[in-house]
Order: structure tokens, then sequence, then C-alpha cells
């Protein structure tokens, strides 16, 4: 942890930056990334220089092969015409053997011609690879840089929601592994007061039922909230309770709720913790008495 910017009972506000992390080691990672694309960028640029370079060859040497086939076409003709005149005793022939020893040099320049394009398409490939390989090695590079990037967004530890600082789990300087806690928060969005009643008051209560509050820190406030949690099983009796009369006295969890608007107007005032007195009507009939109406809070 490098550094922590609130303390116990400070009230911070959603995406507020609680503490900070230590970020040397990923600073140096992230540098060692962006330099691994730098040259990944350069190999492409080579690669690809390279690929056309390649790519130029082919076209020469497909031109040559062009030139010679045209040679030895001449040279064929050329060579056929001499027989047929030896034949007729125009031509000698040492002219005859000549022109065909031209015309087998030019079939062999030509199969030459030809071997080069196969070397160029061959090297074609390997080229291509290279601008590949290349390609994915920045790909690589730019993958670890946002990886890092996200980790350092993340050494930032902010508030997820609006609330106060509870606790302090841990201290600058100290090591927090992945998933540690660096201190305790109170969600002032999600408030209510916890209260028992017995088995015949609890099972006239309905869920959203209206509830007054009033706190023993604040006797002149009434705080209008609503059931939203009624147990299923009674808390801290026996599992087993044979006769009526001590299943009477069997008390049941409920929850009073206060409403998350109000809750909003005054979330710099809401303190957890604090004790109280739960009031509900089992009879939503009645009226409730003069001093649990509710009146403007200031």
């Amino acid at each position: 942890i490098k550094a922590i910017f609130v303390r116990e009972g400070d009230f911070v506000t959603a995406g507020q930056v609680v503490a900070q992390m230590d970020t040397d080691v990923l600073q140096a990672q992230i540098r060692e990334a962006e330099a691994r694309l730098r040259q990944a960028e350069v190999d492409i640029a080579v690669a690809r220089s390279r690929l056309k370079q390649r790519e130029s060859e082919k076209t020469a040497a497909e031109a040559l092969v062009a030139q010679r086939q045209a040679e030895l076409t001449a040279a064929r003709k050329r060579s056929m015409r001499t027989t047929a005149l030896v034949t007729e005793g125009a031509a000698s022939q040492q002219e005859a053997d000549d022109d065909r020893a031209r015309m087998q040099s030019y079939q062999a320049a030509v199969s030459a011609a030809r071997a080069q394009v196969a070397a160029s398409e061959a090297a074609i490939v390997t080229a291509r690879s290279e601008v590949l390989g290349a390609q994915s090695a920045a790909e690589g590079a730019r993958a670890t840089i946002e990886k890092i990037q996200a980790d350092l967004t993340d050494s930032d530890l902010k508030a997820p929601r609006d609330g106060r600082v509870q606790y302090l789990v841990a201290q600058p300087g100290e090591v927090v592994g992945a998933g540690g806690r660096v201190l305790n928060m109170v969600d002032l969005s999600d408030v209510y007061m916890t209260f028992f009643l017995p088995t015949l008051q609890a099972g006239r209560l309905a869920m959203g039922s209206e509830v007054r509050l009033v706190l023993d820190a604040a006797p002149q406030y009434v705080i209008p909230a609503h059931v939203s949690y009624l147990a299923d099983v009674a808390q801290f009796t026996p599992k087993t309770v044979e006769t009526a009369s001590e299943r009477e006295k069997l008390m049941f969890r409920v929850k009073a709720q206060i409403p998350a608007d109000l809750l909003r107007k005054y979330i710099v005032h809401v303190k957890t913790g604090l004790p109280g007195i739960a009031y509900v009507r089992v009879n939503q009939q009645l009226p409730w008495p003069a001093h649990l109406q509710l009146q403007k809070l200031p």
C-alpha cells in the first residue's frame, strides 16, 4: 500500500479514491512491454519491406522467363529451318549443330529462370510469415500493455458507493495480497433496524408494513421505515416447543428498512449501530399516536 487518503469515520462518495497501491513494478513492466511493441513495429516494417522486395524479385524473374521463352521459341524455329536447309544442301551441318546447341542453351536458360521464379515464391511465403510473426508479437505486446494499464487503474482503490469508513484494516507500507482488504466501509444507502416481536404480533405483521423508528441519540425525531424482512423461524429459542404457552414466547426477527431517498437526503448524517425503538401497528386501521406522527426533518 502506497497511501491511504481517508480516516476512520470519513464520509466518502462513489468513485472517490480512498487508497493507492504501489505501482513501481507495474510501471517497469509497462515500459518493458512498450519497448517490445516498438521493436515489433520495427520488425513489421522491415518484414513488409522484405516482402515487397521478394515480390519485385518474382516479377523480374517472371519477366526473365518470358524473355527466355521468346528466345527459345526463336532458336527452335531457326534450328528447324537450318535442319531443313541441310537436307536441301543449302546449309552446312555445322550451322545446324550450332543452331541446335543454341536452342538447348535457351532451354536451359528458361529452366533456370523458372527455378528463379519458384525460389522467389518460396521467399515470398517466408517474408509473409515474418510479417505475420511480427504482427503477432505487436498484438501480444499491446495486450500486455492493456492488462498492465488495467492493473494500474485498479491500483487506485475507489469507493464503490457512498458510505462511511468504519475502520482501516491495513496501513501504508503493508503488503496486501490479491483480494485483501484495506478498509471497511458501511453502505449508508442500505440502513435498517433489527428488532424482535413475539409470535402473535409477528404473525399479524405483513411485509411492507409501516414502522416508526425513534433513536436514542435523537428522540425528538420520528423516522419512517417499512418491514423488509420477517424471519421464518424463531430466534434464540429451542428448535421444538410442545406447548401453546411456550410457543407464544417465541421471538421472531424483523427488519425495518429506512427509505433510500430519505437516506440520500441526509446521508452525511447517517450513522450505524445506534440503538432505538421500533414501533409497528398490528392493526393497520388504527392511526399512529400523536408522538409517532411524522414531522418534517431538519
